[in-house]
């Protein structure tokens, strides 16, 4: 008699974040596995105000999530909204800011997503005082609710830095994260435009982060010395607004807002960004890049590009559920 598959509910969120969760996915043995996904959710008030339509500014929202969710339907994937349909073997998490309450409890893995937010105020309220909301401090406080059994990061340097914060050490894995685990794919593309000035503009306003984009702007044109702009909007800015600021200093330079960011990254000769994981791409291509954080500092966190990390997650999962897959299936 075969043996049941384990199940596994996969969380979505951001396009980004639901694009890595379908390669972990498809990285799993299939033979061991049956994954679902479900977007992003939460219980109680923070659930109410969702339903309210009062979170369309974060990923709990149908704005940040319904780009990736449409991409799950149209791959065919299982979907179950909030994991309500089943018991589930294993959650896999996208982030851990709000955790449900049906996967406290569970055997769980969390994922690194990508660039993590500046410890500001926010970050140390959270760590001394471990009852406020993690979100208050974003994705800052990555890692502290410790409701996972592994922590999937992006390379030793956030190995590190995930240490410091106070997450603990053995359930940190190095595995590279998806989509940023091998940036050299992205500079086989058909993207137009070549050897520009790269503006990736980030979604700081809408997300009650301070931001001064005149500042911003004034930066780019010393940066970009007269040379072609492109600018690239965060897909949850307030893009009519961003535009029309845009404009009024640089009329002349494209303004995009759909559009494989990764790709306009490796055509490019200089990348600006705020706080963007892009900027890990722009490093690990070679670029001149400019950020709102020390370069160098980026550079110790820079993923690791191996091509291999949606494998290495499905091997802590093997691993983690005690399944020993044949060894072309499932590789720790």
């Amino acid at each position: 008699m075969a043996t049941p598959k384990l199940k596994v509910l996969l969380t979505a969120g951001s396009f980004n974040q639901t694009t890595q969760m379908w390669q972990i996915a498809q990285a799993l043995p299939p033979a061991h596995f049956e994954p679902w996904f479900t977007p992003a959710y939460a219980d109680g008030l923070l659930d109410t105000c969702r339903r309210f339509g009062l979170l369309e500014w974060t990923i709990l929202g149908e704005r940040l999530s319904r780009r990736g969710m449409d991409h799950l339907r149209d791959q065919g994937a299982r979907i179950d909204e909030g994991g309500r349909k089943q018991r589930y073997d294993l959650y896999v998490l996208c982030h851990d800011l709000i955790v449900p309450r049906n996967v406290r409890g569970g055997r769980s893995i969390l994922v690194q997503e990508g660039m993590t937010d500046p410890e500001g105020l926010g970050f140390e309220l959270v760590r001394r005082a471990r009852f406020l909301p993690r979100w208050l401090a974003s994705t800052a406080s990555t890692g502290l609710s410790d409701c996972y059994d592994r922590f999937c990061v992006a390379s030793e340097g956030y190995r590190e830095l995930f240490v410091r914060k106070g997450v603990r050490p053995e359930k940190l894995v190095v595995t590279g994260i998806p989509n940023f685990d091998d940036c050299a794919r992205y500079t086989r593309n058909t993207f137009p435009y070549r050897d520009y000035v790269l503006v990736c503009s980030s979604d700081s306003r809408e997300t009650f982060k301070r931001h001064d984009r005149r500042e911003f702007l004034d930066k780019v044109g010393r940066i970009a010395a007269g040379r072609p702009l492109v600018f690239k909007l965060h897909p949850n800015e307030n893009a009519a607004r961003a535009i029309r600021e845009i404009a009024a200093v640089y009329p002349q330079a494209p303004v995009l807002t759909e559009g494989c960011a990764e790709e306009m990254v490796a055509n490019c000769r200089v990348l600006i960004v705020e706080y963007s994981t892009l900027a890990y791409v722009g490093l690990a291509l070679g670029k001149e890049v400019h950020a709102w954080e020390d370069v160098e500092i980026l550079r110790r966190l820079l993923p690791e590009q191996h091509g291999q990390a949606a494998l290495r997650i499905a091997g802590v999962a093997c691993e983690l559920m005690a399944v020993a897959p044949r060894r072309e299936e499932c590789v720790a």
